[in-house]
């Protein structure tokens, strides 16, 4: 017996904080390379090269939110959430190229350092672009959490690893001036670089996890039990609980166990209960239940009925 997923209620807001990452990453991008350009910094320059990548990246998690959003269709019967998280495995391997690109500057630079011109302009410009990815950052993985959208808190991950950059850069620039060795500048790129390769790193390590099947949390797997324990009324036992998130569906299966005197109608509203409940507990869900006679040997997860 199975019921049918509620449509979330954030996916407009989903779609609109996305769509709105573009221009947004555009404008810091270009803030960054006036800040390179001012001061001909590598530093600097390994930032904005980061800032290019955001551009993609944000263009891939808009393109990848408005296509999972898409409803079921005979092709896909169970959705297209799982779009979010091909998007947010592009994220983390832009995420690792923006650390090699950074690499390939700050080596190059290691050999043959120079002073940076008109720092204090350029650390200003700078410094201006990172508070609004800082800010913008926030907002996106506070939303995308909270809707169970992947590629947003990606994208917020991102523009996030871009913000430590920035202050990496600023943290070197000022080193370099301050002590009159300009190799300080390319040595805090390279530190900065090996961060975002270790930050890429564990955004695809996460999002392929998606991709797999990952079952819910464990708090969400006991708030399904509590759901059931509380409006199972009339069956006697429940067992072999399946679970599975996609993006910010849900995805729950369990075998309900009634007696073999109780009529179709009766174990339809026991469903009917326990289905409500759930989804209740899990937003987003999609429940198959399973229902059988008592006497089948039962196996999986169980969760007892009282």
């Amino acid at each position: 017996m199975t019921g049918g997923q509620a449509k979330g209620g954030g996916a407009g807001r989903t779609r609109t904080l996305a769509f709105w990452t573009i221009p947004l990453s555009l404008l810091v991008l270009g803030i960054k390379l006036l800040a390179w350009h001012l001061t001909g910094s590598v530093a600097l320059l390994s930032d904005a090269l980061e800032s290019i990548v955001n551009v993609v990246a944000a263009i891939a998690a808009f393109v990848a939110i408005v296509y999972a959003a898409k409803p079921a269709d005979h092709d896909h019967q169970f959705g297209h959430h799982k779009a979010e998280y091909i998007s947010a495995v592009i994220e983390g391997v832009a995420i690792v190229v923006a650390a090699l690109l950074i690499f390939k500057e700050a080596i190059g630079e290691l050999f043959d350092p120079s002073m940076p011109t008109d720092v204090g302009l350029g650390l200003g410009v700078n410094i201006f672009a990172s508070l609004v990815n800082g800010v913008w950052a926030y907002v996106l993985i506070s939303a995308g959490r909270s809707m169970r959208s992947p590629a947003l808190v990606a994208d917020g991950k991102h523009i996030r690893t871009d913000v430590v950059t920035s202050v990496g850069v600023v943290i070197g620039l000022g080193i370099a001036l301050a002590t009159g060795y300009p190799i300080f500048d390319p040595l805090i790129a390279l530190a900065v670089a090996a961060h975002i390769l270790f930050a890429g790193w564990q955004l695809i390590a996460e999002s392929v996890g998606g991709l797999m099947d990952a079952a819910l949390t464990g708090d969400e797997e006991d708030a399904i039990r509590k759901a059931i324990l509380d409006n199972a009324d009339g069956s006697s036992d429940v067992h072999d609980l399946k679970t599975r998130r996609a993006g910010s569906a849900a995805f729950i299966d369990f075998h309900l166990v009634v007696s073999e005197d109780m009529t179709v109608g009766e174990a339809h509203d026991i469903c009917d209960r326990l289905e409500g409940a759930i989804k209740k507990a899990i937003p987003g869900s999609t429940l198959a239940i399973h229902v059988e006679p008592e006497g089948v040997k039962p196996h999986g997860v169980r969760v007892r009925i009282d």
